[in-house]
């Protein structure tokens, strides 16, 4: 059984939302790349589209996009994903994961790109609950 923990990235707010999919909807992420762009409606977003923008796998190696395919190599990196150091010319052998999403990944990235009518943070119930006026009980009630 297959499940992903979605990192929504939010441009227009500055902020990120997790969820969690797991069997038919994290069915849908497997074999897509980072740079594609995926619609909501197959995970329980319509009306928003998103880009795979990275990830990491279980172990948490990170997704780069230049490594081709499902696979984890150890490559010789000066800068980009993978990285931390600041001196110029500096080269380091990384293991890193492939730019395609398989059943090892348990974390995807995704930008939003357009923004559907429900907000990102809740879900339908929350909202639901959100519209109808909270009555306060009657012994709460300060005179």
């Amino acid at each position: 059984m297959a499940e992903f923990k979605l990192v929504i990235g939010d441009p227009k707010s500055g902020k990120c939302h997790q969820v969690v999919v797991s069997e038919g909807n994290a069915d849908f992420f497997k074999g897509k790349k980072i740079g594609d762009k995926v619609r909501g409606e197959s995970f329980d977003f319509p009306g928003y589209e998103f880009e795979i923008t990275g990830g990491a796998d279980y172990c948490g190696f990170p997704m780069r996009k230049d490594i081709e395919g499902p696979v984890r190599k150890k490559v010789l990196i000066v800068d980009g994903v993978g990285t931390r150091h600041k001196e110029k010319g500096i080269r380091k052998r990384r293991t890193v994961c492939g730019n395609t999403i398989h059943e090892k990944i348990t974390q995807i990235s995704l930008k939003v790109l357009k923004h559907g009518k429900k907000p990102l943070g809740e879900p339908a119930e929350e909202l639901a609950d959100a519209e109808a006026p909270k009555e306060v009980p009657a012994e709460d009630k300060k005179e």
